[in-house]
């Protein structure tokens, strides 16, 4: 039962590292331009936006991983 709450753990942190890689590699040099004084606000809100969907999709797949372990457990 620790070995696979340790594996859940270390999955959990490869997708927060991966993650924050992605959203510093990719996602902060989104830059968009031609709506004036509102492209600030328009850039930030897409970058949110997009923050905001993988933080809800790394929630799904971790709680799917986790019901997996723990299922996995009561079978056994």
């Amino acid at each position: 039962m620790k070995g696979q709450i340790f594996v859940y753990v270390f999955i959990m942190w490869l997708m927060i590292l991966a993650g924050g890689g992605l959203l510093v590699l990719t996602i902060a040099h989104i830059s968009i331009q031609g709506f004036g004084k509102y492209s600030e606000f328009l850039d930030s809100g897409i970058k949110a936006i997009i923050a905001i969907f993988l933080v809800v999709l790394w929630i799904f797949i971790m709680s799917k991983i986790k019901n997996w372990i723990f299922h996995k457990q009561i079978r056994n």
